[in-house]
């Protein structure tokens, strides 16, 4: 009788361990993400209005406006060409929205790489529960094959005891029609 061949499994002990970490954490559907403190909201609100259509697009208006206005005001030009003070305003909005942004753009990048993290996790767990599927497979291939060849080996002693019987059968039937 011959043992099924069970091959050891492919996966070392350090993925073998890494998997059992992976099947641990929860998964990247469920995972939240840290809460958000008042000024991470704050820098996404100002981050949402000030990259939005929206605001370039009245900005551009309020801008034309203050221009006309200051090229065909006959009183009084309250920012006379080369527009000092809209320059002044422009670059005060700039230096102020330029933090928030990037307050925001941070959080983002931090979101991403967490998220980036969760998708590199799910990647290699799946990945290692498809390499232990494949060994499984093989394994049960392995022991049907050696299943197999005992079955073959049992009928292949069947059929030789039958010939063997037969012949002996044969044998004596031959003997007494010669002593007939």
């Amino acid at each position: 009788m011959v043992p099924p061949v069970i091959k050891p499994t492919q996966l070392s002990s350090t993925d073998l361990n890494r998997l059992a970490y992976l099947r641990s954490i929860q998964p990247a559907r469920a995972a939240t993400l840290r809460s958000s403190s008042r000024g991470d909201r704050i820098a996404d609100v100002v981050t949402d209005i000030v990259g939005s259509w929206r605001f370039i697009i009245i900005q551009s208006c309020l801008l034309a406006v203050w221009i006309v206005l200051n090229i065909i005001s006959w009183i009084s030009h309250w920012d006379p060409y080369p527009f000092i003070l809209l320059n002044l305003a422009l670059s005060f909005q700039a230096a102020y929205a330029t933090p928030f942004i990037l307050m925001s753009q941070n959080r983002q990048s931090e979101v991403d790489r967490s998220k980036a993290q969760q998708d590199l996790d799910c990647d290699l767990k799946a990945e290692m529960e498809i390499e232990l599927l494949h060994e499984k497979l093989d394994s049960l291939k392995d022991r049907e094959i050696a299943n197999l060849y005992l079955l073959v080996q049992t009928r292949s002693e069947t059929i030789l005891r039958m010939d063997q019987t037969i012949a002996r059968q044969i044998d004596i039937n031959d003997r007494s029609d010669l002593a007939l």
